[in-house]
């Protein structure tokens, strides 16, 4: 498992070498620093590395960070987060970036929903709501009853009402990286990540579909792809031979 840590910053549209326009997101994804290694046979007692992201003025680091970043010889930086059995081999002070990741990997994104603030049924739930004509009045945006008539004359547990809506914790899965611009640090994802721009996002190896499958399956297509061209040719060299 692989992954980066970044920052969304907004949406565009790339073309393709046939010309089709494709909708992607822009990721900010470097510079990484590996702030930690953690190893099963150490006092940790799991494999993982911790990566560090957005470097970050000393004044505004706590002084329990500046101590841990200080232990590790980093730099201070604004998001950390870890990455269990990280199969990059890495160690502490190293700089990670999109690089990592090549055209036509999938990934997993990870980030947390724009807020909504509070919203009613018809908004939060997509709820139909009551008739708006004339003599229905404020029944437009309502549920409707949510006693269950007499009996059992009780509201059920977890019943869909108007309440906090976003701000939750989403991973959208198995989106292609349509580019990989490593000077800029930038990941070019097609599709949407959960979040608002400017949001940190984890942008991690898919699950469903690993890289190292992803890469098998290029690489069977790009041959059976030849193969299909020599086979044409060959039959338009012996047609021309007649």
């Amino acid at each position: 498992m692989i992954g980066l840590l970044g920052k969304k910053l907004g949406h565009t549209r790339v073309y393709d070498a046939v010309g089709n326009a494709i909708a992607v997101t822009v990721v900010l994804a470097g510079p990484n620093r590996v702030l930690q290694i953690k190893s099963k046979d150490g006092k940790d007692g799991y494999n993982a590395v911790q990566l560090g992201f957005d470097d970050q003025k000393q004044s505004r680091v706590t002084k329990a960070e500046l101590g841990h970043i200080a232990k590790q010889k980093g730099v201070p930086v604004k998001h950390i987060r870890e990455f269990r059995d990280y199969s990059l081999g890495v160690k502490s002070g190293d700089i990670v970036g999109p690089d990592i990741f090549a055209v036509g990997d999938f990934v997993d994104a990870i980030g947390t929903t724009k807020g909504r603030g509070f919203e009613g049924v018809v908004a939060r739930w997509s709820f139909r709501g009551g008739d708006a004509t004339h003599g229905c009045k404020g029944w437009k945006r309502r549920s409707g009853a949510i006693g269950q008539r007499l009996f059992p004359g009780t509201v059920r547990r977890g019943l869909k009402m108007p309440g906090h809506m976003g701000s939750q914790r989403r991973t959208t899965q198995n989106l292609e990286i349509i580019q990989v611009r490593k000077d800029e640090n930038l990941l070019l994802i097609k599709g949407s990540i959960p979040g608002s721009e400017g949001d940190y996002v984890v942008i991690r190896e898919a699950k469903k579909y690993p890289i190292s499958q992803a890469r098998k399956d290029r690489e069977q297509s790009a041959k059976d792809a030849k193969a299909k061209a020599d086979a044409a040719k060959g039959k338009k060299d012996a047609a021309k031979k007649k």
